[in-house]
């Protein structure tokens, strides 16, 4: 069973909405990119990681190009942050399996590190050629959690109507409701089977292939459980693409169509997707074993795909 939505996997080779593929007409607009404003006005606020290039810089051009960037809460999370992260993986599936995390941090850093990083350079390139720069009046706030007392603040005074939540932080409840519209969260997993960290990995390595996506969804007091506005994804490489790349592609490939729905979010006019009868899961860090069996069923499948074409 397909995922109800707005994205066909085996039929979009693109950025995709509401299951059409945008086409970009216009070739005297000097930033393609974008997609044709509405109507309603706009006040946004990103919040993310001072170490994520790709949402500090490309995400906030791109908010900027649709939008009244309003202000940015960038994280500088101290240690402490990270040892508690551990401790609660650890919580959940113990240290053995604890082990196998670890294992495929370390694997991954040496065997798709270099082109994790051309993918993020490349990208980061690209849409600071198809958006403007981000005003240099844009207030910024600097801060290690966006729940600490001076980010509160700062949100309540950015009167902002949608706020983007790119952290790893839960938001408390007095910071995710100051947005006059919605905070939202571009979350890589479709939800609710795929919640919490990593779903487009667990679906892959669940051979889940047709929910492997990522969801717009309202932020509220549950992990990942809001309002589903949403799913997008596109024609990935099991085999050749990395996990940190599928990760990020699902939501910096559909952009233009992600600009629209919020704008229609903004307006009233965006429907939800009811997601009432479907199961719901929770997942965690990606583990080297099933990596493995991923990576060695999906060889499998292009081999079968590639001597049944051969057959034809």
């Amino acid at each position: 069973m397909r995922v109800p939505g707005p994205v066909d996997v085996d039929h979009c080779h693109g950025p995709c909405y509401d299951g059409i593929l945008i086409h970009t007409t216009d070739s005297l607009d000097p930033f393609p990119g974008l997609p044709p404003r509405l109507s309603n006005y706009m006040r946004t606020v990103l919040i993310c990681h001072d170490e994520s290039p790709l949402d500090r810089d490309g995400l906030a051009r791109w908010l900027a190009s649709f939008s009244e960037l309003a202000g940015l809460v960038i994280l500088r999370e101290e240690s402490s942050r990270l040892k508690r992260r551990i401790r609660r993986e650890i919580e959940r599936v113990g240290y053995l399996r604890f082990l196998d995390v670890v294992a495929f941090r370390f694997y991954d850093r040496f065997f798709w590190g270099a082109a994790d990083k051309a993918y993020e350079a490349a990208t980061l390139a690209r849409l600071e050629g198809e958006y403007p720069d981000v005003p240099d009046d844009v207030p910024k706030l600097y801060t290690p959690s966006p729940n600490s007392r001076e980010a509160q603040e700062f949100l309540t005074e950015s009167n902002c109507d949608i706020m983007i939540a790119r952290c790893k932080t839960l938001l408390a409840e007095r910071i995710f409701t100051i947005p006059k519209t919605a905070t939202l969260v571009m979350h890589p997993g479709v939800c609710p089977e795929y919640r919490n960290a990593y779903g487009c990995f667990w679906a892959l390595a669940c051979d889940d292939l047709e929910k492997v996506g990522m969801t717009l969804l309202k932020v509220d007091k549950g992990v990942d459980t809001g309002a589903v506005y949403g799913y997008y994804s596109y024609d990935y490489d099991e085999v050749g693409e990395s996990q940190s790349i599928i990760h990020n592609r699902v939501t910096f490939d559909n952009l233009p169509a992600l600009a629209e729905k919020i704008e229609e979010i903004h307006a009233g006019t965006a429907e939800t997707i009811d997601t009432s009868n479907r199961p719901s899961a929770t997942w965690g860090q990606p583990w080297l074993t099933r990596y493995f069996k991923w990576k060695r069923a999906a060889r499998r499948r292009r081999r079968h795909a590639t001597s049944h074409a051969a057959v034809s």
